[in-house]
């Protein structure tokens, strides 16, 4: 970055804060840090620049003279095209760029040379529960699942009614409850079958009760064969269209279970074991640069010692795809991947949408402009580590390293996506702000200061000190670090276990009957 002393990956390490930031040498633009108002004169670099207009923080200023149809560097690489002149000194933003994407594109296998990511450092652990086939949970609680949405509130009952006849003898007792089950087909049905049977072998769930209705299409018996090698001992289930009371069946049930699952303790356990998933939504102009990035760390030392790291949200790769092919380990992953990208837009088409309609509206009010410029920043969250693989939606994670997850980029869909794949723990980024939680530990990090001090009920970790040189990437990263062996631990919640924010949302895309 250019406009204040740098560390490694430039990470500023200024006391001064600078007004603007070149992410790149080859930039033609620069990202505000702060309001600068039209006629101000700010420094980038040794260089002074005028605004011609007012900037928004998070925001593009242009350095260099750029004809329409010019490209708009950022990153390093272009974010899109210029649709009118721009002088230096200009807001570039929506009004004066396009993107520069269409369509379906050719790609190449063109694997880069092995990473130079620093050594990940000796062997770090935390306190975790051993499952029986071998995975680690960050939690020991008790789910509540229902095969249908017509016993969602039965559900709900029954896992309140517990978690206050049981608190204190684990670690939660929760619901989840979901819209589908019934009236579903084909693929809708399967998607949905898929996220339930991934959290009924979740790791952080050491008992599962799982309430069908009967008539549903959603057929437990199918469940069950689907979610495969499972504790059959931990698990309960039953259609409450055959029982007389099914809050009373409902809670003898987990009266069983709890027996079973208190006994459990954790065990010291090796990163090895942690599966994390690496999650932005209500991004803006300084997440590719501060808490993508600071995710990116991450995902380099925990795949760096052994462990795993799911990416996901297809649509916000477009436009940085190719760099992502580039990392595959070996050609059938890069196959994969071009694979995953071609369907996924293949789907926007069957549908009669635009491939390209991104990025929203929060995004666009935060500084972000094209496709290009936000999918370059949420890939960061990968760091530098290679793809080991593709996993497609509702596939569990059985390799460790740097997996890409088929998903939307919806965050409920995606982020349970993660989860059912097996994530225990998620790292969730964030420049405009959301209590959305889900039902592993989710660990919110901010691209900025002012959102976190906003919001400090939803905020866990704050990447802001960054952008004024009060931290260095290395300092944030080693307190993150330790932020998420402390939760993994259950030596500290997330906010969203502290408030209540637990959810998840299903993928769903085809007929309903």
């Amino acid at each position: 970055m250019t406009g204040a002393r740098t560390t490694e990956r430039g990470v500023l390490n200024a006391a001064d804060r600078p007004s603007a930031i070149r992410v790149a040498e080859p930039d033609n633009v620069a990202v505000a840090l702060r309001p600068i108002a039209a006629g101000e004169r700010v420094m980038i670099g040794d260089r002074a620049i005028v605004a011609r207009q007012d900037v928004p923080p998070g925001h593009k200023i242009a350095l260099a003279t750029l004809e329409a149809d010019e490209q708009i560097i950022k990153y390093g690489v272009p974010i899109g095209l210029a649709t009118t002149p721009i002088i230096p000194g200009d807001w570039v933003h929506s009004h004066n760029v396009r993107t520069a994407l269409s369509g379906l594109l050719n790609y190449r296998y063109a694997p880069n040379a092995a990473p130079t990511a620093p050594a990940p450092g000796p062997m770090a652990t935390f306190m975790g529960y051993r499952r029986h086939d071998g995975r680690v949970g960050t939690r020991n609680e008790l789910w509540v699942l229902n095969t249908v949405g017509c016993v969602n509130h039965a559900a709900e009952r029954i896992a309140k009614q517990a978690a206050d006849r049981y608190a204190g003898r684990i670690d939660g007792i929760h619901a989840f409850g979901h819209p589908y089950g019934c009236s579903q087909l084909g693929d809708d049905l399967k998607n949905t079958q898929r996220v339930l049977a991934g959290l009924l072998r979740h790791p952080n769930a050491g008992g599962v009760l799982i309430l069908g209705l009967g008539c549903e299409n959603n057929q437990l018996s199918e469940l069950m064969a689907l979610a495969g090698d499972v504790d059959r001992d931990r698990i309960a289930f039953f259609n409450t269209q055959d029982v007389i009371d099914e809050l009373e069946e409902g809670t003898g049930a987990v009266a069983k279970l709890i027996e079973r699952v208190s006994a459990d303790r954790r065990t010291e356990c090796p990163v090895t074991d942690l599966v994390l998933g690496h999650k932005c939504g209500g991004s803006d102009g300084f997440s590719g640069i501060t808490a993508n990035a600071l995710l990116g760390r991450l995902a380099d030392r925990v795949t760096g010692l052994g462990g795993s790291v799911l990416l996901t949200e297809v649509p916000e790769m477009f436009g940085a795809e190719q760099q992502l092919m580039n990392r595959a380990v070996n050609e059938p992953v890069f196959r994969d991947i071009v694979a995953m990208i071609n369907d996924f837009k293949q789907y926007f088409l069957r549908h009669n949408q635009p491939v390209y309609e991104n990025p929203s509206p929060g995004n666009k009010a935060g500084g972000l402009t094209t496709l290009e410029e936000k999918s370059l920043g949420a890939i960061q969250k990968g760091g530098r580590a290679r793809v080991s693989r593709v996993l497609r939606y509702g596939e569990p994670m059985r390799e460790r390293g740097l997996a890409l997850l088929e998903s939307p980029g919806n965050d409920g869909v995606s982020s349970t996506a993660m989860i059912v794949s097996g994530a225990t723990v998620l790292l969730f980024t964030t420049g405009r702000g959301t209590p959305l939680g889900f039902p592993v530990p989710t660990i919110k990090v901010s691209s900025n200061s002012e959102i976190a001090a906003k919001k400090p009920h939803w905020i866990d970790f704050d990447a802001g000190p960054l952008l004024d040189g009060t931290k260095t990437m290395v300092q944030l990263e080693d307190d993150l670090f330790a932020l998420i062996l402390a939760v993994a631990s259950g030596d500290a919640l997330a906010n969203n276990e502290k408030n209540g924010y637990r959810e998840i949302a299903m993928w769903k895309e085809g007929v309903t009957l």
